[in-house]
């Protein structure tokens, strides 16, 4: 009997028009476009400006080119995951949000809170429905709206963060490609270097906190950087040895884009070249739950079938972990 695999079939992604470059942050912090490129590899972020936009419609958008290039129906979908530290509000979820607004009324969906990783959590969890029989069409989306979260006043958050959305569609194959396997892991330990301080219902929102300016993103940025530099380095060393594999065999690192020092760190670990490893954070910033399946949209057309790739995150929380794929199409 051949194993069920869950295939990535389809891929979508989505950023907003306007752009937040290094001048622009010039003008309102104490920085420099030679000290922001030089330490996290950034030149612009897109912002969704909009204030009657939100992380669900940047989700549509992305997946809206999936269901256009497969021709598919929504009302086929059978599950919506979607990863993301930005939900439109507390309750109901973003992904039933979203199955709203696209019409899937015969799917169920939930969301995922593992920050940079969540794209990563929310594969595996798509995965597992997949192989498991139940799901035959799973949307995994990975969608943050950071400039909701951000203190455009705090220099050392404020650099690295943008907006998008980016989506696959998962279908089960018994060929030899698909989900491989993943590494997931996390330290609840290191919440105190990054997280956000009030909003959850430990510190539930008063003009108290609002004032203190408690309501955004919170990051210990040298203890956070030590910490993602061996965590992704280290977990995507170990998918590789457990499937008896080496950095020659690899096709592709799609590393999440939160720091270019972070995502060579992680290359040179595994031995991969440069020009294997996919990278827009000069374009996108860091789009937490987002920079995974952007990079898989950004970089599509030079995927080929049965390429291997090795997806890996590191987030707030702490989360992290490496993915390996054979890529369907």
């Amino acid at each position: 009997m051949n194993t069920l695999r869950a295939a990535i079939t389809s891929v979508g992604g989505y950023v907003p028009e306007d752009r937040l470059t290094n001048a622009d942050l010039e003008k309102i912090i104490d920085t420099t476009d030679e000290w922001i490129t030089t330490r996290t590899g950034i030149k612009e972020r897109r912002i969704l400006k909009d204030p009657a936009k939100a992380s669900s419609d940047m989700a549509v958008e992305a997946i809206g080119q999936i269901l256009e290039k497969k021709q598919l129906d929504p009302l086929e979908i059978d599950c919506i995951i979607c990863a993301t530290v930005t939900p439109d509000m507390v309750f109901p979820s973003t992904a039933n949000l979203i199955g709203d607004k696209i019409g899937a009324k015969n799917a169920y969906g939930f969301d995922i809170s593992a920050a940079c990783s969540g794209f990563l959590y929310a594969l595996n969890m798509g995965t597992a429905l997949i192989e498991s029989g139940k799901n035959k069409k799973v949307l995994v989306v990975g969608v943050d709206k950071m400039s909701a979260i951000v203190d455009y006043t705090d220099r050392t958050t404020c650099i690295i963060f943008g907006d998008g959305a980016g989506a696959v569609l998962l279908e089960p194959t018994t060929e030899d490609v698909g989900v491989m396997d993943s590494i997931l892991r996390s330290d609840g330990s290191g919440a105190k270097h990054l997280h956000m301080k009030a909003g959850g219902s430990l510190r539930p929102a008063t003009i108290e906190t609002v004032a203190a300016r408690e309501h955004y993103i919170y990051q210990e940025g040298k203890h956070v950087f030590k910490f993602a530099v061996t965590g992704m380095a280290d977990v995507s060393q170990e998918l590789l040895e457990k499937n008896h594999l080496t950095g020659e065999d690899i096709d592709w690192l799609v590393p999440h884009q939160a720091n270019l020092r972070i995502i060579d760190a992680t290359r040179e670990r595994i031995n991969l070249p440069p020009e294997k490893v996919m990278i827009n954070i000069h374009k996108y910033g860091n789009t937490t739950a987002g920079t995974i399946p952007l990079c898989l949209w950004d970089f599509e057309k030079q995927l080929k079938k049965g390429d291997k790739l090795v997806m890996a995150a590191f987030g707030g929380g702490f989360t992290w972990g490496a993915t390996y794929v054979k890529w369907a199409y």
